[in-house]
Protein backbone atom coordinates (compact mmCIF):
# COMPACT_ATOMS: atom_id res chain seq x y z
CA UNK A 1 0.00 0.00 0.00
CA UNK A 2 1.72 3.69 -0.79
CA UNK A 3 2.36 5.57 2.27
CA UNK A 4 0.31 8.74 1.97
CA UNK A 5 1.02 12.35 3.44
CA UNK A 6 -1.43 14.30 5.03
CA UNK A 7 -2.67 16.96 6.70
CA UNK A 8 -4.90 17.92 9.47
CA UNK A 9 -7.11 20.87 9.78
CA UNK A 10 -8.57 21.22 13.43
CA UNK A 11 -6.75 19.02 16.49
CA UNK A 12 -9.21 18.67 18.55
CA UNK A 13 -11.18 15.33 19.89
CA UNK A 14 -11.85 14.17 16.75
CA UNK A 15 -9.02 15.23 14.43
CA UNK A 16 -6.47 13.51 17.35
CA UNK A 17 -8.58 10.50 16.72
CA UNK A 18 -8.55 10.33 12.93
CA UNK A 19 -4.78 11.06 12.86
CA UNK A 20 -3.48 8.73 15.48
CA UNK A 21 -5.86 6.06 13.29
CA UNK A 22 -4.34 6.70 9.78
CA UNK A 23 -0.72 6.76 11.65
CA UNK A 24 -1.68 3.16 12.11
CA UNK A 25 -2.01 2.63 8.31
CA UNK A 26 1.27 4.31 7.55
CA UNK A 27 -0.19 7.97 7.05
CA UNK A 28 2.25 10.73 7.29
CA UNK A 29 0.84 14.03 8.64
CA UNK A 30 3.20 16.65 6.96
CA UNK A 31 0.85 19.84 8.68
CA UNK A 32 -1.42 19.66 11.53
CA UNK A 33 -3.52 23.01 12.26
CA UNK A 34 -6.27 24.08 14.28
CA UNK A 35 -7.30 27.30 15.01
CA UNK A 36 -4.60 29.22 13.02
CA UNK A 37 -5.64 27.25 9.71
CA UNK A 38 -7.26 30.13 7.69
CA UNK A 39 -4.00 31.86 8.30
CA UNK A 40 -1.94 29.06 7.24
CA UNK A 41 -3.34 27.87 4.08
CA UNK A 42 -3.88 31.58 3.01
CA UNK A 43 -0.07 31.72 3.46
CA UNK A 44 0.81 28.67 1.39
CA UNK A 45 1.89 24.94 2.27
CA UNK A 46 5.54 23.82 2.12
CA UNK A 47 4.54 20.54 0.66
CA UNK A 48 1.31 19.53 -0.91
CA UNK A 49 -0.23 16.41 0.46
CA UNK A 50 -2.24 13.25 -0.93
CA UNK A 51 -4.90 14.32 0.97
CA UNK A 52 -6.50 16.76 3.78
CA UNK A 53 -8.45 15.73 7.10
CA UNK A 54 -10.59 18.05 8.02
CA UNK A 55 -11.97 18.11 11.97
CA UNK A 56 -12.65 21.45 12.53
CA UNK A 57 -16.38 22.99 13.86
CA UNK A 58 -18.49 22.23 11.58
CA UNK A 59 -19.82 25.32 10.51
CA UNK A 60 -16.29 25.62 8.54
CA UNK A 61 -16.12 22.58 6.84
CA UNK A 62 -17.42 23.96 3.29
CA UNK A 63 -14.81 26.61 3.46
CA UNK A 64 -11.68 23.94 4.11
CA UNK A 65 -12.81 21.34 1.91
CA UNK A 66 -13.33 23.56 -1.09
CA UNK A 67 -10.12 25.04 -0.37
CA UNK A 68 -8.69 21.65 -0.72
CA UNK A 69 -10.95 20.38 -3.79
CA UNK A 70 -10.11 23.38 -6.02
CA UNK A 71 -6.64 22.42 -5.65
CA UNK A 72 -7.88 18.95 -6.87
CA UNK A 73 -6.52 17.37 -3.15
CA UNK A 74 -8.57 14.75 -1.50
CA UNK A 75 -10.66 15.33 1.59
CA UNK A 76 -11.67 13.41 4.28
CA UNK A 77 -14.21 15.94 6.55
CA UNK A 78 -15.64 15.14 9.68
CA UNK A 79 -19.70 14.89 9.61
CA UNK A 80 -21.46 17.30 8.30
CA UNK A 81 -19.99 17.65 4.88
CA UNK A 82 -21.66 21.09 5.02
CA UNK A 83 -24.05 23.03 6.62
CA UNK A 84 -26.44 23.99 3.79
CA UNK A 85 -28.21 21.74 0.81
CA UNK A 86 -26.35 23.93 -1.92
CA UNK A 87 -23.22 23.59 -0.28
CA UNK A 88 -22.47 19.85 0.08
CA UNK A 89 -24.29 19.66 -3.33
CA UNK A 90 -21.33 22.06 -4.56
CA UNK A 91 -18.33 20.20 -2.76
CA UNK A 92 -19.98 17.07 -4.24
CA UNK A 93 -20.08 18.11 -7.68
CA UNK A 94 -16.45 19.94 -7.22
CA UNK A 95 -15.07 16.68 -6.56
CA UNK A 96 -16.78 15.07 -9.63
CA UNK A 97 -15.19 17.63 -11.85
CA UNK A 98 -11.66 17.74 -9.70
CA UNK A 99 -11.59 13.91 -10.33
CA UNK A 100 -10.66 13.14 -6.72
CA UNK A 101 -11.82 11.70 -3.32
CA UNK A 102 -14.69 13.17 -1.28
CA UNK A 103 -15.37 11.18 2.20
CA UNK A 104 -17.58 12.50 4.92
CA UNK A 105 -16.83 10.89 8.16
CA UNK A 106 -20.37 9.38 9.29
CA UNK A 107 -18.68 6.60 11.24
CA UNK A 108 -21.71 4.42 12.30
CA UNK A 109 -21.90 3.31 8.47
CA UNK A 110 -19.06 0.78 9.21
CA UNK A 111 -19.84 0.48 12.62
CA UNK A 112 -19.46 -3.52 12.84
CA UNK A 113 -22.80 -4.01 14.74
CA UNK A 114 -25.17 -1.78 11.93
CA UNK A 115 -23.21 -3.61 9.39
CA UNK A 116 -24.69 -7.11 10.77
CA UNK A 117 -27.81 -5.97 11.35
CA UNK A 118 -28.17 -4.67 7.69
CA UNK A 119 -26.72 -7.97 6.04
CA UNK A 120 -29.77 -9.27 8.30
CA UNK A 121 -32.31 -6.72 8.26
CA UNK A 122 -32.56 -5.98 4.32
CA UNK A 123 -32.58 -10.24 4.09
CA UNK A 124 -36.00 -10.15 6.18
CA UNK A 125 -37.16 -7.58 4.26
CA UNK A 126 -36.78 -9.17 0.90
CA UNK A 127 -37.92 -11.76 1.81
CA UNK A 128 -40.79 -10.97 4.25
CA UNK A 129 -43.80 -13.03 2.99
CA UNK A 130 -45.91 -13.69 6.04
CA UNK A 131 -45.31 -10.44 7.45
CA UNK A 132 -45.08 -7.06 6.13
CA UNK A 133 -42.34 -4.63 7.20
CA UNK A 134 -44.18 -1.55 8.82
CA UNK A 135 -41.55 0.28 11.45
CA UNK A 136 -38.28 1.52 11.67
CA UNK A 137 -37.15 3.40 14.81
CA UNK A 138 -33.68 5.37 14.80
CA UNK A 139 -33.09 6.44 18.70
CA UNK A 140 -29.46 8.58 19.25
CA UNK A 141 -29.48 10.42 22.85
CA UNK A 142 -27.02 11.58 24.93
CA UNK A 143 -26.22 14.28 27.35
CA UNK A 144 -25.08 17.54 27.42
CA UNK A 145 -21.50 18.39 25.83
CA UNK A 146 -19.76 21.29 25.07
CA UNK A 147 -18.22 20.19 21.52
CA UNK A 148 -20.58 20.93 18.43
CA UNK A 149 -22.44 23.43 20.02
CA UNK A 150 -22.09 25.24 16.92
CA UNK A 151 -24.91 23.18 14.66
CA UNK A 152 -28.08 21.81 15.92
CA UNK A 153 -28.78 18.50 16.83
CA UNK A 154 -29.72 17.63 13.43
CA UNK A 155 -26.26 18.36 11.50
CA UNK A 156 -24.50 17.44 15.00
CA UNK A 157 -26.30 13.46 15.34
CA UNK A 158 -29.59 13.21 13.43
CA UNK A 159 -27.02 12.58 10.34
CA UNK A 160 -25.27 9.29 11.77
CA UNK A 161 -28.76 7.75 11.39
CA UNK A 162 -30.27 9.53 8.45
CA UNK A 163 -26.73 8.18 6.75
CA UNK A 164 -27.24 4.67 7.95
CA UNK A 165 -31.14 4.59 6.30
CA UNK A 166 -29.85 5.59 3.06
CA UNK A 167 -27.43 2.86 2.99
CA UNK A 168 -30.81 0.88 3.00
CA UNK A 169 -33.16 2.75 1.22
CA UNK A 170 -32.93 4.99 -2.24
CA UNK A 171 -33.14 8.72 -1.80
CA UNK A 172 -35.27 8.88 -4.32
CA UNK A 173 -37.91 6.85 -3.02
CA UNK A 174 -38.41 8.61 0.44
CA UNK A 175 -40.12 11.37 1.63
CA UNK A 176 -40.39 13.14 4.67
CA UNK A 177 -43.68 12.97 6.54
CA UNK A 178 -43.16 15.34 9.43
CA UNK A 179 -40.30 16.84 11.15
CA UNK A 180 -39.30 19.19 14.53
CA UNK A 181 -35.89 20.22 15.17
CA UNK A 182 -35.89 22.54 18.89
CA UNK A 183 -32.26 22.74 18.76
CA UNK A 184 -31.31 19.84 20.86
CA UNK A 185 -33.71 17.77 20.27
CA UNK A 186 -35.47 16.19 16.22
CA UNK A 187 -37.91 14.57 15.70
CA UNK A 188 -38.21 13.09 12.33
CA UNK A 189 -40.64 10.25 10.11
CA UNK A 190 -39.75 9.06 6.75
CA UNK A 191 -41.55 7.40 4.91
CA UNK A 192 -40.54 4.66 1.45
CA UNK A 193 -43.27 5.66 -0.91
CA UNK A 194 -42.15 3.95 -4.23
CA UNK A 195 -40.07 0.96 -5.06
CA UNK A 196 -39.47 -2.87 -3.52
CA UNK A 197 -39.85 -0.92 0.18
CA UNK A 198 -42.59 1.06 -0.39
CA UNK A 199 -44.62 1.60 2.97
CA UNK A 200 -42.14 1.02 5.20
CA UNK A 201 -41.78 4.33 7.78
CA UNK A 202 -39.08 5.39 9.55
CA UNK A 203 -38.88 7.60 12.70
CA UNK A 204 -35.96 9.36 13.82
CA UNK A 205 -35.20 11.17 17.41
CA UNK A 206 -31.89 12.51 18.00
CA UNK A 207 -31.06 14.53 21.61
CA UNK A 208 -28.26 15.66 22.92
CA UNK A 209 -29.30 17.02 26.09
CA UNK A 210 -30.84 13.62 27.63
CA UNK A 211 -30.85 11.89 30.64
CA UNK A 212 -30.19 9.03 28.61
CA UNK A 213 -27.30 7.53 26.44
CA UNK A 214 -29.21 5.79 23.63
CA UNK A 215 -28.07 4.54 20.47
CA UNK A 216 -30.69 2.32 18.65
CA UNK A 217 -32.17 0.77 15.99
CA UNK A 218 -36.06 -0.50 16.43
CA UNK A 219 -37.57 -2.92 14.08
CA UNK A 220 -41.26 -3.60 14.04
CA UNK A 221 -42.74 -5.99 11.28
CA UNK A 222 -46.77 -6.49 11.53
CA UNK A 223 -48.60 -9.53 10.91
CA UNK A 224 -51.13 -10.34 8.44
CA UNK A 225 -53.63 -13.07 7.71
CA UNK A 226 -51.63 -15.41 7.12
CA UNK A 227 -48.73 -14.75 10.25
CA UNK A 228 -48.46 -13.12 13.20
CA UNK A 229 -45.96 -10.14 13.47
CA UNK A 230 -42.50 -9.60 15.69
CA UNK A 231 -40.29 -6.59 16.46
CA UNK A 232 -36.77 -6.53 17.98
CA UNK A 233 -33.66 -3.96 19.14
CA UNK A 234 -30.51 -3.72 18.56
CA UNK A 235 -27.75 -1.22 20.28
CA UNK A 236 -25.17 0.55 18.52
CA UNK A 237 -22.85 0.59 21.46
CA UNK A 238 -21.57 -1.81 24.07
CA UNK A 239 -21.90 -1.05 27.51
CA UNK A 240 -19.49 -1.49 31.06
CA UNK A 241 -20.56 -2.84 33.86
CA UNK A 242 -21.09 0.58 35.28
CA UNK A 243 -23.40 1.71 32.84
CA UNK A 244 -21.25 3.74 30.32
CA UNK A 245 -20.14 3.18 26.36
CA UNK A 246 -17.67 1.22 25.75
CA UNK A 247 -15.56 2.85 22.73
CA UNK A 248 -16.18 0.66 19.79
CA UNK A 249 -12.86 1.62 17.91
CA UNK A 250 -14.08 -0.36 14.96
CA UNK A 251 -15.93 2.31 13.29
CA UNK A 252 -13.30 4.46 12.92
CA UNK A 253 -10.94 2.24 11.52
CA UNK A 254 -13.43 0.53 9.14
CA UNK A 255 -13.81 4.00 7.68
CA UNK A 256 -10.55 5.47 7.43
CA UNK A 257 -9.32 2.03 5.60
CA UNK A 258 -12.33 2.16 3.10
CA UNK A 259 -11.47 6.10 2.50
CA UNK A 260 -7.20 4.78 2.10
CA UNK A 261 -8.76 2.12 -0.34
CA UNK A 262 -10.87 4.89 -1.93
CA UNK A 263 -7.43 7.02 -2.69
CA UNK A 264 -6.40 3.42 -4.41
CA UNK A 265 -8.72 3.66 -6.86
CA UNK A 266 -10.58 0.60 -5.52
CA UNK A 267 -14.33 0.96 -4.54
CA UNK A 268 -14.99 3.74 -6.53
CA UNK A 269 -19.27 3.60 -7.23
CA UNK A 270 -19.35 2.71 -3.48
CA UNK A 271 -17.42 5.78 -2.65
CA UNK A 272 -19.52 8.38 -4.88
CA UNK A 273 -22.42 6.85 -2.95
CA UNK A 274 -21.09 7.63 -0.07
CA UNK A 275 -20.82 10.75 -0.51
CA UNK A 276 -23.73 11.03 -2.40
CA UNK A 277 -25.83 10.20 0.73
CA UNK A 278 -23.47 12.66 3.00
CA UNK A 279 -25.28 15.62 0.66
CA UNK A 280 -28.50 14.26 0.77
CA UNK A 281 -28.68 13.83 4.46
CA UNK A 282 -27.44 17.61 4.89
CA UNK A 283 -30.76 18.11 2.33
CA UNK A 284 -33.57 16.41 4.50
CA UNK A 285 -32.07 18.20 7.75
CA UNK A 286 -31.98 21.93 6.50
CA UNK A 287 -35.08 21.55 4.36
CA UNK A 288 -37.78 23.38 6.21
Amino acid sequence: MKNYNAILIGNGTMGKRHRSRFEVNGVKFIEVLDVDASDALQRGLSERPDFAVIASPATSHYEYAKHFLEQGISVFVEKPLATSAAEAFELLQLAETKGVTLFVAQSECFNPIFLNFRTHFMAELRGANSAKPLHLEFRREHGFTERCRDVDVSLDILVHDLSMFLTMFNFDDIQVESYKNTGDRAVMTIKVCKGDYAGVVADFIADRNSANDIRTISVEFGGNESGSGYEYSVSLVRYLPSGDIAHIPDSLDNEHKFFLKLLAGACGEWGRRSARIAAQVVRLVTTK
